[in-house]
């Protein structure tokens, strides 16, 4: 199985300069977790932001929501992989990198994220698990 066979295609995104409740914003509107922060410019790399971003600027260093940019705290580059790409490659890399999304790519230019709970759900339902190990 592929990766595209179980990426989500429908990737919410946000401008690298909206603020930190911009995107706090954006997250509960559309039920995620993460956001991914748009190049700047076409040499650019994607990033992403997520709820542990944002918990560490505003609670343990203090940052205002207000003032500081996505761009600021987001991790960047975000790594990214080919919607072509068997899923068993995705989670080894996930679980080697400590990561939970990765960025679904094609002709460099995003087009889907796949997650942990992506890759687990994809198990769950086929009824043969070997197509994630073999």
């Amino acid at each position: 199985m592929l990766v595209k066979d179980i990426m989500v295609g429908d990737v919410a995104c946000i401008s690298p300069f909206a603020t930190i409740r911009d995107a706090m914003r954006q997250m509960k509107l559309r039920g995620v977790k993460a956001l991914v922060v748009e190049k700047r410019h076409e040499h650019d790399a994607y990033g992403v932001i997520t709820y542990s971003n944002i918990l560490k600027t505003i609670v343990a260093e203090e940052g205002d929501i207000d003032l500081i940019n996505v761009y600021d705290i987001c991790a960047k580059p975000a790594i990214a992989l080919s919607r072509e790409l068997e899923i068993k490659h995705a989670a080894r890399l996930m679980v080697k990198l400590g990561i939970r999304r990765l960025l679904v790519t094609a002709s460099n230019e995003l087009v889907g994220i796949i997650t942990m709970d992506d890759i687990v759900g994809a198990m769950l339902d086929t009824a043969d698990g070997d197509d994630f190990v073999s």
